[in-house]
């Protein structure tokens, strides 16, 4: 695949996840809220080309921070974990990953963060696909803070602007989006 640069991957994601994984319908969120549009991102983030174009954008927008690890919330952050991970391999720049269950295995070693160990101190960046309230996150941050694991910021695919940001800045972290959803829906 010829390497594209940044804006040309930003456009191809975007028209992927506005052709493939916007719907205009009346829907409940796991927020509870209604809505009258959804954003299956999985259904993006689960092909080659979308994980591909996802891990890129998220690469380029932590090549600045200094971090740990790398991970997120089951089921939303899986696939973009695994594609960080491997492009982060490839890119000579390898970071471990790690996966945030929603409670506890209640077998084996009895998990709940999935990976190579995260000592406290450590710094991390969460990922997940989509977010709107910003709860995944915030349940993220209640498994991990206790731990002495430091998130540095907090990635999303896609914002819905309805008060992720601000849920997280209240927890003092900072919420950054590879897309506004001024960018994919249109109020009809």
């Amino acid at each position: 695949m010829p390497t594209q640069t940044i804006d040309q991957d930003r456009s191809r994601l975007l028209s992927n996840i506005q052709s493939n994984a916007y719907f205009r319908e009346k829907i409940i969120l796991s927020s509870g809220k209604e809505s009258d549009y959804y954003i299956d991102a999985r259904l993006v983030t689960l092909t080659s080309e979308g994980a591909y174009l996802c891990a890129r954008l998220i690469m380029d927008s932590i090549k600045a921070d200094v971090y740990d690890a790398i991970g997120g919330p089951t089921l939303g952050a899986d696939p973009l974990i695994g594609a960080v991970g491997v492009l982060s391999f490839q890119q000579g720049k390898p970071v471990n990953t790690f996966i945030i269950r929603k409670s506890p295995k209640k077998h084996g070693r009895q998990q709940q963060i999935e990976g190579p160990e995260l000592p406290g101190g450590s710094k991390v960046v969460l990922l997940d696909d989509v977010a709107t309230t910003g709860k995944a996150f915030i349940q993220s941050l209640d498994v991990l803070e206790p731990l002495g694991i430091e998130v540095i910021k907090a990635i999303c695919i896609v914002d819905r602007g309805e008060g992720a940001k601000r849920a997280l800045a209240d927890r003092g972290c900072l919420l950054e989006s590879l897309f506004d959803i001024s960018e994919i829906h249109q109020p009809q």
